[in-house]
Formats: structure tokens, sequence, C-alpha cells
């Protein structure tokens, strides 16, 4: 045995105790934060522009770093148009509950589910109110569905990512419910209202708007709007509920575009409750009118059905 001195560290050439991740202290590591030098497992590191940054300094980093806006205010993101999606599954659900109610795929309107939320403007004005935007979720047949949810997918996630979710919900339930005040406030009595067509040509005078914004060319759209409108005269198509739609949308659309970067959220929302108090007169007005009339309503409902 040796009685040579032994280094207060320990002999020479003895490893050094190995370090354990700062996150997981039960992980010996050797690797190392290039940021905050840190030891970090493989589970806790990232891929940097220098190294390897652990994922509280990625993190910290991503906070300092300014996010890319849209003009109304929404940061740009890679996730996927979940709003749409989830209006378009909405919308399929609610057709397929109909077709095995009615026990057809084109005369659904058959079923019960249909006749309790389809617009009746007399079932509206005798306070059926969830009328006005359950209305937006039925559809006449298999064609009427398929024509609303195509333009949907591709109208849709276009303006969903330029306005953010929170916004482009706002724009599209604004919407749906401009096409059935229009509808129920300009149209007459003896109709049967139904399906998303206010909701989807809101968000093409979302896209009008946003493109405009943008300076993108907006022919196509122009034309593909003028085209729908213009055959609306030739079916059983509401033009006012498909002009409601694309009025309030275009007009909500303009105003969040336009919006001040000083308080440009409550300039925003103040937009949003205008156009709900708008709305909301019309609805009004017009089942006061209704319910003054009602005998005379009541004669034109018994001939309608």
């Amino acid at each position: 045995m040796s009685n040579a001195p032994v280094p207060p560290d320990g002999p020479i050439g003895a490893e050094p105790e190995t370090p354990v991740c700062a996150r997981h202290s039960d992980r010996p590591t050797r690797l190392r934060c290039t940021r905050c030098d840190r030891p970090a497992c493989p589970d806790c590191l990232r891929d940097a522009s220098v190294g390897m940054q652990c994922v509280d300094c990625v993190k910290d980093g991503a906070r300092s770093v300014r996010q890319t806006r849209t003009s109304a205010g929404a940061v740009l993101s890679n996730r996927g148009p979940i709003v749409t999606q989830v209006m378009i599954a909405l919308n399929v659900l609610a057709y397929v509950v109909t077709v095995v109610q009615s026990g057809s795929p084109m005369n659904n309107s058959r079923a019960g589910l249909f006749t309790a939320t389809s617009l009746f403007p007399e079932a509206v004005a005798n306070g059926e109110w969830w009328r006005i935007v359950t209305s937006g979720f039925m559809h006449f047949g298999l064609i009427h569905l398929a024509l609303n949810m195509a333009a949907l997918f591709v109208v849709g996630p276009i303006v969903e990512q330029e306005l953010g979710k929170l916004r482009y919900t706002a724009v599209y339930f604004l919407s749906l419910l401009g096409g059935s005040a229009a509808a129920f406030y300009f149209g007459t009595v003896c109709q049967q209202l139904a399906g998303a067509s206010g909701a989807v040509f809101g968000l093409m005078g979302a896209l009008l708007i946003v493109f405009k914004r943008q300076k993108r060319d907006i022919s196509t759209i122009v034309v593909v709007v003028g085209i729908n409108l213009v055959s609306n005269l030739f079916t059983n198509a509401s033009l006012l509920g498909h002009l409601g739609g694309f009025v309030i949308g275009g007009l909500l659309t303009l105003a969040m575009v336009r919006a001040p970067r000083q308080g440009r959220n409550l300039y925003q929302i103040g937009a949003v409750v205008a156009a709900l108090v708008l709305l909301g007169v019309m609805f009004a007005l017009r089942a006061a009118q209704l319910d003054t009339d009602a005998e005379v309503i009541l004669e034109i409902a018994r001939t309608c059905r």
C-alpha cells in the first residue's frame, strides 16, 4: 500500500462524477445547453441555430421573438383550419341525422329535426328564436350540402388564417345571422329557410376584403359571387339570405382589418357588438310586425304548408 498523499479532488486520473440533467435528476448526462450551460439529457435538448438548447431556453427565446401578425391582428400559425373543420363536421353530422330520421338522402327535409330547426318566419315570431341559428346547419338534400361544404372547404381556411380562430368564428356566425335576418326581415312569411349559405357567402365577402387588403386579384371572387347571386333568381335559393350574409361578413371583416393597432381589440369588439345590435333590431322589428298581424299571418301560414 502506498503512503503517497491523495489530492483533494481524488486520485490523479480518476473520472469526475457525471453530472445529471437539470430537469431530470435521475438522468446522468455529459450534454449541456449552449445557451445556459446547464446539463441536459437528450430529451430536454432542441436543435438551435448554434448547437443545442434546453427546452427552458427555447421557451425564453420564443417569448423574446416578435410574433408575425396578419392585418386583422391574428398570429400566423401552422395549425390547421380547426374552426372550418368543426363547422363542416357539424353540418355533415346534422345532415346524417336528418337522413336517418327521414330515410332519404334527398328528401331529408321531412325529418323531425329538420322541421324543428329550420327557419319558419312565423315560428320565429312566436318565440322559437333558436331557428335563426340552427337553420344554418340544415340542408335540403345532398347536393345542397355538398355545394356549401365545398365552398366552405375552399374559402374557410384562407379567411381563418387571416382573421384567427376567434375573429373567424365571430364572422362565421354573424354572417349566418345576417342571412337569417335579411330573409326574415325583408322576405315573405311563406318560406322555409335552411342552409349554411349565409355563412358561406359571408366568408366570400370576408375573402374579398382580405384579398383587396393584400392587393391581390379579386376578379375570380367577384365572378363566383356574381354567378351565385344571379343563379338565385332561377332557383329556390334565398337571394336575401345570401346577400345578408355577404354584406355582414364583408363589412365586419373590413372593420377588423382596418382597425388601428392601438386599441385594435376594443375596436374589433365594438364592430361585433354593433353588428349584433343591428341584427337584433331587425329581428325584433320584424317579429313585432308579424305579432301585430297575427291573424293574417296564421291564415297565410295555413296556405303555405
